[in-house]
């Protein structure tokens, strides 16, 4: 893939550098804050953005800002956020604007090189890869959704799962299931959550995230240990 990076610490931005060029990719553009991002996005032509959610020069929420701007300006661009902690409201803003593939990941995953580059090429096929911890926090907010209530503790696993781009094989193998029952979990959370049923995968995980921000209850004991990673 065509790579952009925008990430202010010298370390890992050459770091994901050399990483990424290491694994193939060709790295367009590597910038250390966004000034020049909207230019070099559009001189370099890149199939993947990669951004640190906090960038000089307050260091809040300029990265997250441009990675909405650039979903305004070139929705297909698939998006990957870093960000050294889940950045809730961020994060829902970012899941809930349609467009492209996107990845929403702690920095301590790309401390797991190999996980790290898996999780960008599920992005280059299109998933939409989120952190663990995201999904969690995501789903634990306090404020609940009523659709959401109806939801079966197994459908909350499933869609966790969903959400972080596992695949009906994945879930059934975390879950010791066959993947005829991850279907059936499936079209039963959808039709829960008043979503079509023939919508794609990318765009039901997208629009299920934006809907369930502010749902709570505690995730299954399945989605908070080893399955969810």
């Amino acid at each position: 893939m065509r790579i952009l990076i925008c990430e202010d610490s010298v370390l890992l931005r050459e770091g994901l550098v050399r990483l990424l060029e290491d694994a193939g990719h060709e790295v367009v553009a590597a910038l250390p804050d966004t000034s020049g991002l909207a230019e070099a996005v559009a001189t370099t032509d890149p199939e993947l953005c990669i951004l640190d959610v906090r960038l000089p020069p307050t260091f809040t929420d300029e990265g997250i800002r441009a990675a909405l701007g650039l979903r305004s300006t070139h929705p297909s661009l698939a998006l990957l956020v870093l960000s050294q902690y889940v950045e809730e409201r961020y994060a829902s803003d970012l899941i809930a604007a349609q467009g492209g593939p996107l990845g929403y990941l702690l920095k301590d995953r790309v401390a797991d090189v190999a996980e790290f580059l898996q999780s960008v090429q599920r992005i280059a096929e299109g998933a939409t890869v989120l952190d663990p911890e995201v999904v969690a926090q995501l789903l634990t907010r306090r404020n609940r959704d009523d659709r959401m209530l109806r939801l079966t503790e197994r459908e909350r696993t499933v869609l966790a799962l969903i959400a972080e781009g596992k695949s009906n094989q994945a879930i059934a193998g975390l879950l010791f299931v066959s993947e005829a029952s991850v279907e059936k979990h499936i079209t039963s959370i959808f039709q829960k959550l008043g979503f079509e049923q023939d919508e794609s995968g990318n765009r039901r995980v997208l629009a299920a995230l934006a809907h369930i921000e502010n749902t709570g209850g505690p995730i299954p004991p399945a989605t908070q240990n080893g399955a969810a990673r």
